[in-house]
Formats: C-alpha cells, sequence, structure tokens
C-alpha cells in the first residue's frame, strides 16, 4: 500500500523528472516548426501540481490526488498538458476517499483518467499519449487480478507504456517515417517511472534548481520548488453543505481565483473543501459561508512562516493576474495573441482581454480562466487562435463564473475574421455559427522557420530554412523571406481560385524582425499577382517567431 506523501513525493519526483528530459522529448517532435513543443508543455503543466503539492502535510492518497489534480488543470498548456490534466483528473476520482491505495487502486484510478482523456478529446488519434496511456492501464488491471499490490502493478503498468511507446511509430506513418516515438507517449513513460522510483523506497529526484538555503518544513517535500509569497495568507476551510443549498462551487473557486491564487476547491455530497493564498482572508471566509457552515477554519501568515524558519523568498511582485470584473455587459471577448500590434488589433475589435500566446507560448487553462473572469460579460466568447490552445481553452469553461462560448479559430486571421462577423443583434446560436463561418472562410499563410531538421510531409526541411504554412501544412522551404511570402500568397490565390473562392481582401500580417518597407515591398509583389480588384493591407502584428501572417478572403 501507498500512502498520501509517497504518492505526493512520487509526482513532485516525476515533475522534476520530466522538467530535466523536456528539451529531449520536445525534440522528438516531427513538426519542425517552433510551436509550443510537447516537454516544454507538459513539464510546465506537471510543476503547477508540483509546486502545489510540496505544500502538503501528511496528505491522504486521496487529498494528494484532489490538489494535483486541481492544480494541473489550472496550469494544463498546449494540447499534451490538457490531456496529461485529463488523465489525472480520472485518476484522482478514482482515488477519491482512500487514505491509502494498492496496486489495484491505481490501475483503476489511471484506467478513469484515460476514459476522461478519450472523452475529452473531439477525434481521438491512436499512436499517441492516448494511445500509451489507454495500454498501460489496461495491463496494470490484468496484473492486479493475479496480484493487487502496487509493486508488480505499477511495474507492468511501465513496461507496458513503455512497449506501447515503441509500437507508436506503426500506428501513425509520420512517426515511423522520420524514425522517432510519439514525443507525448514518452513524456508519460518518463512520469510514471520516476513514480515508480518513490514508490519502490526511492528518494526524490532533484529538481534543475535546487535553492541554496534549506527550505522550510513546508515545503521540504519538494526540495527543489522555490515559493515566490505574492499573498500574505494561507487560508484553509471546510464547509459542510446544507440541504437545498444549490450554489455551485465552481462559482467559490471562481470568485477566490480572484483574489488570491493557489486556489484548490474540492467538494463531494457533504463537504466543500478549500485552499487559497490571500491578502484579505476575510473575503474568502464571507463568499464560503453562503455554501454553509464551517466546520474548520485555519488561516496563516506565510511571510512570518517562512521568517521563521530562516528562509527568505526573493522579493517578487509575480505575476499581474487580471481582476475579476462584474459580468455588467451582454457580451465580452478574450484572445488569444502574440505581439503587441496584435494586442491592439484586437483590442480595438472589441475584445476586452488579449491573452499574451500563441507559438511557443501556449498559456495555461488558468491564463484562459483569468482574463475571462476579468471580462465584464455574461456571456463571454473566447478565439484560442492556435490549434494547440483549444483544448486548454475549453478546460476554463466549467471553471468560469458566466457563459462561455470557445471558438475554434485556429490561426490569429481566424480570429480577425471571426470578430468582424459578430452581430450584436443576432442572437448566440448565429453569431456563434456566422463567427465560425467567416473563420473557415478565410485562408491563412504563415511564413516562419523550421526549429529543427526535418523529413516532413515529402520534404526535406534543414534547421533555419524559411518555412511557408498554407492553412497549417508545410508547402515548401525557401531560403529568402521576401520570396517565400510572395510565392505562398500566390500558392492561396491559386487554391482559392480552384476551389471556387472569391479573392476579395488579403492582409498582410507582419511580425518581429519585419519592417514597413519589407512589407510594402511583399504587398506591391502580391498586388500584381492578385490584380487591382483585390485590397490588400498591411498591419504590424509585432508577434515573435512568424515573419508574415497572411489573411486570404
Amino acid at each position: 500500500m501507498i500512502q498520501g506523501n509517497i504518492l505526493r513525493d512520487a509526482m513532485i519526483s516525476a515533475s522534476n523528472c520530466l522538467a530535466k528530459a523536456k528539451h529531449s522529448v520536445d525534440e522528438l517532435n516531427i513538426f519542425p516548426v517552433p510551436d509550443g513543443d510537447t516537454g516544454t508543455n507538459m513539464s510546465m503543466t506537471l510543476s503547477a501540481a508540483g509546486r502545489e503539492l510540496a505544500r502538503l502535510d501528511a496528505p491522504t492518497v486521496s487529498e494528494t490526488a484532489d490538489v494535483a489534480s486541481a492544480a494541473l488543470l489550472r496550469g494544463a498548456r498546449g494540447n499534451s498538458g490538457v490531456i496529461l490534466s485529463l488523465l489525472f483528473r480520472g485518476f484522482s476520482k478514482g482515488l477519491k476517499g482512500k487514505s491509502e491505495a494498492n496496486g489495484a487502486d491505481l490501475a483503476a484510478a489511471l484506467t478513469l483518467g484515460v476514459e476522461a482523456a478519450y472523452k475529452a478529446v473531439m477525434k481521438p488519434t491512436e499512436g499517441t499519449i492516448l494511445t500509451v496511456a489507454r495500454e498501460a492501464a489496461a495491463k496494470g488491471r490484468e496484473t492486479a487480478e493475479a496480484d493487487p499490490e502496487v509493486s508488480p502493478v505499477w511495474e507492468a503498468i511501465c513496461a507496458e507504456a513503455e512497449a506501447s511507446l515503441e509500437r507508436t511509430p506503426e500506428l501513425l506513418p509520420v512517426l515511423k517515417k522520420a524514425g522517432v516515438v510519439d514525443a507525448g507517449g514518452k513524456g508519460l513513460c518518463i512520469i510514471l517511472r520516476a513514480m515508480q522510483g518513490v514508490f519502490e523506497g526511492g528518494a526524490i529526484e532533484e529538481g534543475e534548481e535546487a535553492p541554496a538555503a534549506a527550505p522550510s518544513k513546508s515545503v521540504s517535500a519538494a526540495g527543489s520548488f522555490e515559493t515566490e509569497i505574492t499573498f500574505t495568507y494561507c487560508t484553509e476551510f471546510i464547509v459542510g453543505r446544507e440541504k437545498g443549498n444549490t450554489r455551485d462551487p465552481l462559482r467559490l473557486r471562481a470568485y477566490l481565483e480572484s483574489i488570491g491564487d493557489c486556489v484548490v476547491v474540492v467538494d463531494d455530497d457533504d463537504i466543500i473543501k478549500v485552499h487559497v493564498h490571500t491578502n484579505d482572508p476575510g473575503k474568502a471566509l464571507s463568499e464560503g459561508v453562503k455554501y454553509g457552515q464551517f466546520e474548520t477554519v485555519k488561516v496563516e501568515n506565510m511571510r512570518i512562516q517562512h521568517a521563521n524558519a530562516a528562509w527568505v523568498p526573493e522579493e517578487s511582485a509575480g505575476p499581474v493576474v487580471p481582476q475579476r470584473a462584474e459580468p455588467e455587459n451582454e457580451v465580452g471577448f478574450v484572445a488569444v495573441a502574440a505581439g503587441e500590434g496584435l494586442h491592439h488589433l484586437f483590442n480595438d475589435l472589441g475584445c476586452e482581454s488579449v491573452v499574451s500566446g500563441g507559438q511557443t507560448m501556449n498559456p495555461s487553462t488558468d491564463d484562459i480562466l483569468n482574463a475571462i473572469q476579468a471580462t465584464p460579460a455574461k456571456v463571454v466568447y473566447v478565439l484560442p487562435n492556435n490549434k494547440n490552445i483549444i483544448l486548454a481553452a475549453e478546460q476554463a469553461v466549467p471553471l468560469a463564473d458566466r457563459k462561455v462560448h470557445v471558438l475554434q479559430t485556429r490561426t490569429i486571421p481566424q480570429g480577425i475574421s471571426a470578430m468582424l462577423s459578430f452581430d450584436p443583434d443576432a442572437s448566440e446560436e448565429e453569431n456563434l455559427l456566422n463567427m465560425m463561418k467567416a473563420a473557415d472562410n478565410v485562408s491563412t499563410g504563415s511564413i516562419t522557420f523550421a526549429a529543427r531538421n526535418s523529413d516532413f510531409g515529402g520534404y526535406s526541411i534543414k534547421e533555419g530554412e524559411i518555412l511557408a504554412l498554407e492553412n497549417g501544412k508545410v508547402v515548401f522551404s525557401d531560403t529568402d523571406i521576401h520570396h517565400a511570402t510572395v510565392k505562398l500568397a500566390k500558392s492561396i490565390i491559386n487554391t482559392r481560385k480552384i476551389t471556387g473562392k472569391e479573392v476579395n481582401f488579403i492582409t498582410i500580417i507582419y511580425g518581429q524582425g519585419m519592417t514597413e518597407a519589407d512589407a510594402e515591398a511583399v504587398r506591391d509583389a502580391v498586388q500584381a499577382k492578385a490584380g487591382d480588384a483585390v485590397d490588400i493591407t498591411i498591419v504590424d502584428g509585432g508577434q515573435p517567431v512568424y515573419y508574415y501572417f497572411l489573411s486570404v478572403e
């Protein structure tokens, strides 16, 4: 049997191991575009749980899993990070109410995680982390029937995960052609093996950056997690749920997020257990009592605790978290974009909140949730503008205290067109339909560089070459940015004409490293091809990584 502190230490060790291996996992990505990489996203997601788990003292297995699940949900980044968070969300449900767990419990819990992850992905792809997790869980259940102890079951889970990982190229031809295994599956294997080390009695794997001074007792389990105190009071309470009180605990979580951080809200039919760091515990308690009578209340000054432990954190204001706004307006908008120019553009189009992120910078579910909560509207439309951010945005929907619609915008041009098509006099359903129709009508071009050598889509691509993408697919590589951009624009125009789509407007969005003169030269060359009847606009997007975005509609 394993106890809560063992599961806590196992997950912290897994977080540290993955942080060390994240770049090697990133290198398994076959798509050469410098986007948010799998290893980095999974590591950042798991580290969110590591920081919270380090604060637990003598938890049960159930409490450990609940805290990890909540932190992973908020910290999830990119599709791989969201899937990882879903695996552990189901895992926590399987361990609900348990003070300790055996191997059979762990295998059953992992199975629930697999089911949760498959349900959340619209079109599950085999040969990915999903396959690795599913086959590992099945082997764990099979082993538990003969021997339910932790050691044989978890060894079977790890061994099958690694065997499944080696089979991923047979399920995904693109992996086989590139000579690699699935990156997300590799990350999961690292996590499972690291957890096994602690289950077997090993020490916690040291993190990359251990603090010079000894940590306080409250974080001794982590060893490698440094704490920045932004909010002074650690506030914890348990509320006994009153019969007939229909208030949703998710609303309590949303409110606490607006006045603090490190929020954990765990509930069942009888109680609501709350943990939050805040500068005003009175507000947290006043909100909590609306859900029932207090059973326990604890408020501790973390600054005094750290001073008494002779451990002084670095002075830091911490990240700026948008403050919750009352939903006064009927509708509001949140967009994800990188680059000052694009921020201003989406603001001008009516987005109250713009989350910094996109390529190489996938925001977390918590980042998107904070932006939603800061939007003073009853109904909030979210435009992720990147295929690797959509899942994280969708995880924020049930956490918000207002109605949220996530549009499936996969590119910046799609997001812009969707915003332009919004009609304040139309219904929600009409706007959702019209906004996505407008987004789907846009052809998107992107000019960036190859982050790694790759044999992808029939192209032999060398690191540093200029890549041209049409609607997210690599269509050619080049050595000159100007030539590649003009060639891509011509390709998109020809594709639209072949498919019977009109070309009336082209928007050229130039990024960091490109000047207005560069963009004007591209515009003139494209205008010569498109003809004078096509209206071409230049926008200074200031986006990193991508030299140009092209929007053709």
